[in-house]
């Protein structure tokens, strides 16, 4: 059977699903989901580019950020959750060597045995050299210290899709229909006593019909990872919003993209397990949610900033002898730009135990927008 009556004929027979349940199963299905069966994600072949494909510089400058807060912990190791192509971690591991820095431990949390694959004949292939440094794991590490990175997570967890109608609120649902045999999507009145009351915290205008997302996923996560974290800071970057921009009124159909081949448009119900579904992160949602299990918020602010603050044209400037320096300053700017990755792209800093202030947050902290 192949993967688009898969999923068709899974909703036929058991009856329609709410559309998170949907979303988990269309990207996470071990069968026929997107990250179990597509075989090219990141890069020119793939789907999308994030920032550790476009240049090895953003690696670079994430670890000069690494670096005095390893020095300060007791334990120097780090953990990237959902590494992607690996290339994130192999500039890291790169500069740290450089600089002498190596971790004792570099552990990959990846859910995906095909990625996980990808990545450890990656490693195997061009970076022998950390093959005793790099450990995959399946589940959060017990009594862990150091540096947290996620690159792009948060936006690939399923999302409830909500319609805020006549001062109701209801909750997407997938379902098949029987005229065009194809999947589609119906608002029924929501179950979810959490989304309710999320919902209705939003204080959405009573006249207005709005439809967007809200990622439960969020708490859950996050209190695994503080569980998992004795000491250190924790990294998050990803495209989105404090929440009064995420639920902007301007903004009526949220913020649900999916990618294919470089082509992005909304419509999460075609060809699923074919192409990736993702959200922007509520950020104001994520900063609540952590402070709440006892992280302390050290910064928010976006990519650019992040990256200038910590230095990147000074690593750019250290290339210029170099063949492909022009290249190397075109893929930066793509970091930079508020119109591609600068702006949309956020980075949040939560710590445990850990209160040493971060330079990548000095240029321009926007907490205050939260």
């Amino acid at each position: 059977m192949n993967t688009n009556c898969f999923f068709k004929e899974k909703i036929r027979h058991h009856g329609a699903c709410p559309f998170v349940d949907f979303m988990n199963m269309a990207l996470y299905d071990p069968q026929h989901g997107y990250y179990a069966t597509k075989q090219h994600i990141l890069g020119k072949q793939g789907d999308f580019v994030t920032a550790p494909e476009l240049s090895h510089l953003f690696g670079h400058t994430f670890a000069r950020q690494m670096i005095p807060i390893l020095r300060e912990l007791q334990q120097q190791t780090i953990l990237e959750i959902g590494a992607g192509s690996g290339r994130l971690c192999v500039d890291i591991l790169n500069y740290l060597q450089k600089h002498s820095a190596l971790p004792t431990h570099y552990y990959i949390l990846e859910l995906s045995s095909g990625l996980r694959q990808q990545q450890q004949q990656f490693l195997q292939t061009h970076f022998p050299q950390f093959k005793d440094c790099v450990v995959w794991i399946t589940e959060w590490p017990t009594n862990f210290s150091g540096v947290v990175v996620a690159n792009e997570v948060l936006d690939a967890m399923p999302v409830h899709r909500f319609l805020w109608k006549d001062e109701q609120v209801l909750e997407s649902y997938v379902e098949y229909c029987q005229q065009t045999h194809e999947l589609k999507e119906v608002f029924v009145p929501t179950q979810h006593l959490q989304l309710e009351q999320y919902v209705r915290s939003l204080q959405l205008a009573s006249d207005m019909q709005y439809c967007s997302e809200v990622n439960l996923w969020v708490p859950g996560w996050l209190e695994g990872l503080y569980h998992s974290l004795n000491q250190g800071v924790v990294f998050l970057i990803d495209y989105g919003f404090p929440r009064h921009e995420y639920y902007h009124p301007d903004r009526i159909q949220g913020t649900m993209m999916c990618h294919e081949k470089h082509q992005s448009h909304p419509d999460a119900l075609y060809r699923p397990g074919h192409q990736d579904i993702t959200a922007h992160v509520d950020f104001t949602f994520v900063a609540e949610v952590a402070h709440d299990l006892g992280f302390s918020v050290m910064g928010y602010t976006n990519q650019a900033s992040f990256l200038l603050s910590n230095g990147i044209l000074e690593l750019l400037a250290e290339e210029q002898e170099k063949d492909n320096y022009h290249a190397l300053a075109q893929q930066v700017k793509l970091l930079l730009q508020s119109h591609e990755m600068g702006e949309i792209f956020k980075v949040m800093a939560l710590s445990k135990q850990f209160t040493m202030p971060l330079a990548g947050f000095m240029m321009f902290d926007k907490r205050v927008s939260l």
